[in-house]
């Protein structure tokens, strides 16, 4: 038996807003259901993240069945937003590239709008599979993926969580640490096993699924935002460009993309199969 298994499962229905914990999900040829199918987008039609605007760590969005979303953040009113019907396309940018949404309620971008103090929109993606490929540099041929930041899933271990702060502990910003795990924003989170063995899985089983292993995470400047406060530090990016830098990335966690679907759940034995 493996000692590598599910200690908790997140999805998050709006990029870069905090989502939810649940203790199974089905997982889509995009993603686990629910995750990221929203986002925001600014009045040139970039889409927004906490990059830009750290205060979306500080609102939740949860879905509520049928595709809809329930939003709340501090000092507004809960904001229900039902997934738009069928209608025209908006092409948005998503790191360089267009994808096609659709525009959610005129409410959601009031709403989100007063939020952020700037002018925003709320789109949503009717339809992963046929809107948005895995980076061709690493996809196989019909590989989809959500608004995602590029893959499907993103998997982390406490294992390697415990190493990282170990290494803060010891770096030139101590008192930043320990990060909790939420700073990375993973899908999956896996208890067991050594530090940085996740580096190394080219296809793992978790409960009915497999997925097959891409590549290393790359971390960008949210993983510096506390989650809590929306407050920015040094950490965990100083500590990775030292000690986890792979390629161009300071790397934590690893990318996946589902190859046989089913349901996860939280207790999953997780089996390396390669």
């Amino acid at each position: 038996m493996s000692n590598l298994h599910v200690q908790a499962l997140h999805v998050h229905p709006v990029k870069s807003v905090a989502g939810t914990a649940p203790d199974e999900v089905a997982v889509e040829p995009w993603g686990l259901s629910g995750d990221r199918r929203w986002a925001l987008i600014d009045a040139e039609g970039t889409v927004v993240t906490q990059r830009r605007h750290p205060r979306l760590a500080l609102a939740t969005a949860r879905p509520e069945g049928g595709g809809a979303i329930a939003v709340t953040a501090p000092g507004m009113a809960e904001l229900f937003v039902e997934a738009p019907e069928p209608g025209p396309l908006e092409p948005v940018v998503l790191f360089g590239k267009k994808v096609e949404t659709v525009v959610a309620a005129t409410a959601a971008a009031d709403w989100f709008s007063a939020y952020l103090g700037v002018p925003v929109r709320l789109v949503h993606m009717d339809d992963p599979a046929v809107r948005r490929a895995v980076d061709p540099d690493y996809a196989l041929p019909g590989e989809m993926v959500s608004l995602a930041d590029g893959y499907p899933l993103l998997i982390a271990t406490l294992a390697s969580l415990d190493a990282l702060n170990s290494l803060i502990a010891q770096g030139d910003h101590p008192e930043e640490g320990p990060l909790p795990m939420n700073r990375f924003r993973p899908n999956v989170v896996v208890s067991g096993g050594e530090a940085w063995a996740e580096d190394g899985w080219l296809r793992i089983a978790i409960g009915d699924a497999v997925f097959r292993g891409v590549r290393e995470c790359g971390r960008c400047v949210i993983t510096t935002t506390d989650q809590g406060t929306a407050e920015r530090g040094k950490e965990p990016l100083k500590t990775l460009a030292r000690h986890r830098r792979i390629g161009r990335s300071l790397a934590f966690g690893r990318l996946l993309v589902p190859v046989r679907l089913g349901t996860v759940r939280v207790g999953d034995e997780v089996r390396v199969l390669a």
